[in-house]
């Protein structure tokens, strides 16, 4: 396993191993903050987002935290309080960078959350593909009750989830979901034994990267673009997106192994 360092407060790890290889861990690193979203950390993050998207070795990247009771309390309320109006309208898109970098990467991702997922840390989490918690996490979107609103995507990203009433319900109340009700709401994909978060997501991501590099990115982007569209405009999405991969390397060999009844050696290409 290789360590790559990005600021002070996010570290990534890429995994070797049999399909492990291809998998990269984006660990949030602020323990001594609860890994609070500030400036510099929430830059470090876009950074990697960036570096991880334009890696085609990457076929799952999972997010994690080094903190043993929580996986992100939020936005560093400490360094806004601090903040001239000016100063915050600067930080917003510095802020706004952090959650789409997680958004827009081009590869599957998935959460590993135990703890406090609150505020920015749950909306980290919902810039995922799959949330995979523990039994210890506690999720949320509190920001009405210090007088704003989810500001990294959570008004937009839970309704996609649970449902618009439902979201209203939890964004308008600023309640805390404990995990097996979160499981139950879907606001996590699954639940496991406390302390099994990192390394249920990871067997996961590795289980997910075993699959043609090509093809999972093809697939994302058809499921994110193709939300909320009527029918007829997603089924145009998924057929752009198949004609993607239809003549590719990975579609050859994919084929070709499954006919000799072998394991694929994908190209990526």
């Amino acid at each position: 396993m290789s360590e790559e360092r990005y600021g002070e407060f996010v570290l990534v790890r890429r995994h070797g191993g049999e399909g492990a290889g291809h998998v990269a861990e984006l660990a949030l690193d602020r323990p001594k903050a609860m890994n609070a979203v500030s400036t510099a950390m929430a830059r470090s993050i876009a950074e990697a987002c960036t570096a991880l998207g334009a890696d085609r070795d990457v076929r799952v990247v999972v997010l994690t935290s080094t903190h043993e009771r929580a996986f992100c309390v939020g936005a560093d309320l400490k360094e806004r309080n601090s903040f001239s109006d000016a100063e915050l309208v600067r930080q917003r898109p510095v802020a706004r960078g952090a959650y789409t970098g997680v958004l827009d990467l081009p590869v599957p991702t998935v959460a590993a959350v135990h703890g406090f997922a609150l505020g920015g840390g749950f909306e980290l989490a919902l810039s995922c593909d799959l949330i995979v918690a523990d039994r210890t996490a506690v999720v949320g979107l509190p920001e009405v009750s210090v007088g704003v609103i989810p500001g990294g995507g959570g008004t937009q990203l839970l309704p996609r989830r649970v449902g618009a009433a439902r979201a209203a319900e939890l964004i308008f109340s600023a309640r805390r979901v404990e995990a097996a009700e979160a499981r139950e709401l879907g606001l996590v994909d699954e639940l496991v034994e406390e302390g099994r978060d990192r390394e249920a997501a990871l067997a996961l991501a590795t289980r997910i990267a075993g699959n043609s590099p090509v093809g999972l990115r093809a697939a994302k982007r058809a499921l994110r673009l193709g939300h909320g569209l009527d029918l007829r405009a997603g089924l145009e999405v998924e057929d752009a997106a198949w004609r993607s991969v239809a003549f590719s390397g990975d579609r050859a060999e994919g084929v070709a192994a499954f006919n000799e009844k072998r394991k694929p050696q994908w190209p990526g290409e």
